[in-house]
């Protein structure tokens, strides 16, 4: 069986997939007034595309951030990886938070002119992935086929182009100035500090990793990074996917596993949080904890199609395995 020369991504391509995965992230900016910056820190949602590797921010015309930056230009923006449905009801119980990115640099407004050229790209970009999504052949459309609409990222950026709320466009320039860093602690709330980092990696375990802006300019995120929440959320809304993942858990990595979720996908693989019987304590009696694994392809996968196509070969394959070991066949 051929594997990629790597099992895992760099941190600069994992950056690169979250910020390509998701849409919306947490804005800091410092709160000011007319007399300048006043220290506290105002945070919000606020959603974005990014172009040419820049994030591109939609901010409400009524939120602080606006009158904020016009004093003081320094903020910081986080995101997660996509953790649609039944899998953020678990992080939630398991006081898990899921892997993400902070970013240092500065807000700076877009002119008019080029704030309706985005605007256009923005269309651009959602009409895309909706054309995309139609157009997927039986393999993909019967692995999504579980997930609900509201994991579609262009679903979630249409509002942008309404006419219900006004928006002033930001584009947020990736520094390594000395800016605001946010830090997050066990609850997702965000706690500034100031450092002079630019791009950190934060792990589901909280562990940070930083990440130089040469490195995160050139890497490039996964084709199907846009579609990933759609993946995982398709795979843990359907029990039979994630009996598959509990007896991918069994074949591949002799682990008994009485409940799995997909937590993460990219090119090479997929992670999956599982449910294992522990080592059995002095009385015999084994206990239960989540553990995470890591699956690896046979070869990358550079397309949905492939991710897809390859994830249902595995299936396939785990289920021939148990039932000619069980004499089912």
């Amino acid at each position: 069986m051929r594997r990629s020369k790597s099992t895992v991504l760099t941190f600069a391509e994992k950056c690169k997939n979250i910020l390509a995965s998701n849409w919306q992230g947490s804005l800091n900016t410092i709160k000011a007034d007319a007399k300048g910056s006043k220290g506290d820190i105002h945070t919000s949602k606020v959603k974005y595309i990014v172009r040419r590797g820049q994030p591109y921010l939609w901010v409400p015309e009524n939120d602080l951030h606006n009158v904020n930056t016009i004093i003081d230009e320094r903020g910081s923006l986080a995101m997660t990886s996509p953790f649609p449905g039944p899998l953020g009801v678990l992080f939630k119980s398991l006081k898990k938070l899921p892997t993400r990115i902070a970013l240092s640099g500065e807000v700076l407004p877009l002119k008019e002119d080029k704030a309706k050229s985005l605007g256009k790209k923005l269309q651009e970009v959602i009409l895309s992935e909706q054309k995309a999504i139609k157009e997927f052949t039986y393999t993909v459309s019967g692995v999504l086929s579980s997930s609900v609409s509201s994991t579609s990222r262009s679903d979630s950026l249409q509002g942008l182009l309404g006419d219900n709320e006004r928006y002033t466009v930001y584009r947020f320039q990736i520094s390594s100035n000395q800016v605001l860093e946010p830090r997050l602690t066990p609850s997702p709330i965000l706690i500034p500090g100031w450092l002079s980092l630019s791009c950190t990696f934060i792990d589901g375990l909280g562990s940070t990793f930083d990440v130089g802006i040469e490195d995160l300019e050139t890497s490039k995120a996964d084709p199907l990074a846009p579609f990933s929440a759609k993946i995982i959320d398709g795979i843990n809304q359907s029990e039979a996917r994630r009996t598959a993942l509990m007896l991918f858990c069994f074949v591949y990595k002799d682990a008994n596993a009485k409940d799995a979720y997909i937590t993460s996908i990219d090119r090479k693989g997929f992670d999956v949080l599982a449910k294992v019987t522990s080592p059995a304590l002095k009385d015999g009696i084994g206990d239960q904890q989540w553990k995470q694994f890591r699956f690896m392809f046979k070869e990358e996968a550079n397309d949905i199609e492939m991710f897809c196509s390859q994830l249902v070969e595995m299936e396939e394959e785990v289920i021939n395995k148990v039932s000619t070991s069980s004499g089912l066949k």
